[in-house]
């Protein structure tokens, strides 16, 4: 029997509340509280976070000029360099226990950017690597920027795919501090449909078709059994929770 992936939508939330939230879920998961791996997939407000990799080149704008325009800064524990997270873009954090598949992080990033590839051409999108650098693009621009953390072999953070992101953002920065590079969106690489889809009121619109692909073919991946869940039965309060502290293993956004 296929052992289940519990998914759980957080809707928008600020990304300090999540980042608690994924520390605490990982040291439950460490000591073996958390019984099953689980997705948590969310929105955060335009957010611009800090690897253990960030360069002084990557962020052309000081840091006080960025919090003065409303951006939160967050120094944060995954490898990479610098990203922004905003709305209209789905953000998944797998919190996996890596000893159930294989305890090797190069396998687990390339397992994240097969589920990102496998989604997208669900969406009729044709996506692949790029030598060399993490992530998940489409007709040589970025689509999706991925960085972990692993404590104790189960892993944090995760993946961002741009859905329907006001692009214009990663001008604060330079993306994953590649030089040049594009950014882009579902939305703007997804080839119109034959048929129109529903409208998005009635819960079909490209956010939930995008969820919905992206899901799916992280379960197939992963071989596991998506089962959409309530925040409720992880058992974790939404308040903060210490960090678990300890050394950790990084790999790049």
């Amino acid at each position: 029997m296929t052992a289940p992936l519990a998914v759980v939508d957080l809707g928008r939330r600020p990304y300090g509340e999540v980042l608690e939230l994924q520390r605490l879920l990982c040291r439950r998961r460490v000591s073996g509280e958390l019984p099953d791996d689980v997705l948590l997939l969310v929105e955060h407000e335009p957010v611009i976070t800090l690897g253990r990799g960030t360069r002084a080149s990557s962020l052309p704008i000081p840091l006080p000029a960025l919090e003065a325009r409303g951006l939160e800064v967050f120094l944060v524990e995954r490898g990479g360099d610098v990203t922004l997270h905003a709305p209209g873009q789905l953000v998944g954090y797998p919190i996996l226990d890596l000893t159930g598949w294989r305890r090797d992080l190069h396998w687990y990033l390339r397992q994240l950017e097969e589920s990102l590839i496998r989604g997208l051409a669900r969406l009729a999108i044709p996506a692949g690597r790029n030598p060399g650098r993490t992530g998940v693009w489409t007709r040589e621009r970025k689509i999706a920027s991925i960085g972990i953390h692993v404590k104790q072999w189960v892993t944090m953070h995760g993946f961002a795919l741009n859905v329907t992101t006001e692009l214009s953002l990663f001008d604060l920065i330079v993306p994953c501090g590649i030089s040049g590079v594009t950014m882009t969106s579902v939305a703007r690489e997804r080839p119109a449909p034959a048929v129109p889809l529903p409208s998005p009121a009635s819960g079909q619109g490209l956010w939930a078709e995008t969820r919905g692909a992206i899901v799916a073919a992280f379960g197939e991946v992963f071989e596991r059994a998506p089962e959409g869940r309530a925040e409720a039965s992880l058992g974790a309060a939404r308040t903060a929770a210490r960090n678990p502290g300890g050394p950790g293993i990084v790999s790049e956004a």
